[in-house]
């Protein structure tokens, strides 16, 4: 069963990744190690849908290690991630008294993990919490490095702080209640990981793909090692660049793991956070990005296509060719990843090889070419 340390600047400096099938049964025994005998109260946030299936298990789990434990529930979708939802949380926090010594527990997908983070980060001036991601994005990516945050109408995540977890319990079990959406989003995000992390965790994801894609198990060994695969990349990438340092240009700053992000975000921005899951608006975008590399002479056509490949075989993508360029490009100016009034874009010079580009580069008729050649807009 693997497990990973995540090393940090930020409290609590270090913490577990765990990943298995089961553990939802152990998380209260996790928890206590996480939060010390101090703990009395704890705070599970979740959606009804998740909690209805893994709630009650968990529940039992947290009591039986001399928690108090109270569910509050979020909407189901990005679209929930607000102002408004923090406010309510940590309204629940304080009516339910809990103190700097207690915590809250995420139970569910990067909506979930977001919301509680920020509520937590913000309460009583931070208070712990342990996050137990229920989806695949979830699990590879945005539970593991603290950040936390939520979307206002001009664009997403533009409100945040950094706030690690205690904990991640990961159990690959969760994975198989899943919608067939779901885990196209969360394959798009790990083929994301491997194009900027390395060739052998490219082609490692792109194997197992077609292994399964093939007939191959789903929850297995393998799969557990693939996790565990990209969180120690994800860990990697947090350990040299915690809280994201504009100043950084080199290929381990936290700024290459928004490669296809750009175009992602204003996708969801426009579309209301209705149309695209997460993961689904960055297969899109890597394939912008991918061809706005080309077109720069950065990215070999035959490396193009091994992106291509590898987000094809994550499955269907939503349609995108319906949506008006200049709404798309309108929403790019927005972007949270501006720098001296520039867009800072996550290219590819060939497999594994990321590079940031300041957006003066990318000509507008060079970005109009490439969306509508990717999105089919005409």
């Amino acid at each position: 069963m693997p497990r990973l340390q995540v090393h940090t600047k930020a409290r609590p400096h270090e913490y577990e990744i765990r990943i298995g099938h089961g553990l939802l049964a152990e998380a209260g025994v996790d928890a206590r190690r996480y939060l010390g005998k101090q703990a009395q109260r704890l705070v599970l946030i979740s959606n009804r849908k998740v909690f209805a299936i893994y709630g009650p298990a968990v529940i039992r789990s947290i009591e039986l290690s001399g928690f108090a434990v109270s569910p509050w529930f979020i909407g189901d979708g990005e679209r929930f991630k607000s102002m408004r939802t923090v406010e309510s949380a940590v309204r629940f926090l304080s009516e339910n008294n809990l103190e700097r010594t207690d915590g809250v527990v995420a139970l569910g997908g990067g909506v979930v993990g977001d919301v509680t983070g920020f509520a937590a980060a913000t309460y009583l001036r931070g208070i712990p919490f342990i996050q137990i991601p229920t989806t695949l994005l979830a699990q590879i990516d945005s539970s593991v490095g603290g950040k936390t945050g939520v979307n206002l109408p001009a664009g997403k995540n533009l409100v945040g702080a950094f706030h690690q977890p205690r904990g991640v319990i990961i159990d690959v079990e969760t994975l198989t209640t899943l919608p067939p959406r779901e885990l196209v989003a969360g394959w798009c995000e790990s083929i994301k990981q491997g194009a900027v992390g390395s060739r052998k965790l490219f082609k490692q994801t792109a194997d197992f793909l077609s292994q399964l894609n093939a007939g191959s198990t789903f929850v297995s060994s393998p799969l557990e090692d693939l996790i565990a695969a990209h969180c120690a990349f994800k860990a990697s990438i947090v350990e040299a660049d915690e809280r994201e340092d504009s100043a950084r240009h080199d290929r381990r700053s936290r700024r290459i793991l928004n490669f296809g992000h750009t175009i992602a975000h204003a996708l969801e921005a426009v579309t209301r956070y209705r149309r695209f899951r997460h993961g689904e608006a960055v297969g899109h975008g890597m394939l912008v990005a991918g061809e706005l590399s080309k077109d720069l002479g950065l990215l070999q056509p035959s490396e193009l296509e091994l992106l291509r490949d590898g987000v094809r075989l994550c499955g269907p993508l939503p349609r995108a060719n319906d949506i008006a360029l200049r709404a798309i490009t309108d929403a790019i100016t927005r972007d949270k990843k501006r720098s001296q009034g520039h867009v800072q874009w996550i290219l590819l010079e060939q497999i594994g090889h990321p590079r940031i580009i300041n957006g003066q580069e990318i000509s507008p008729p060079l970005l109009r070419k490439s969306l509508s050649s990717v999105l089919g807009i005409r």
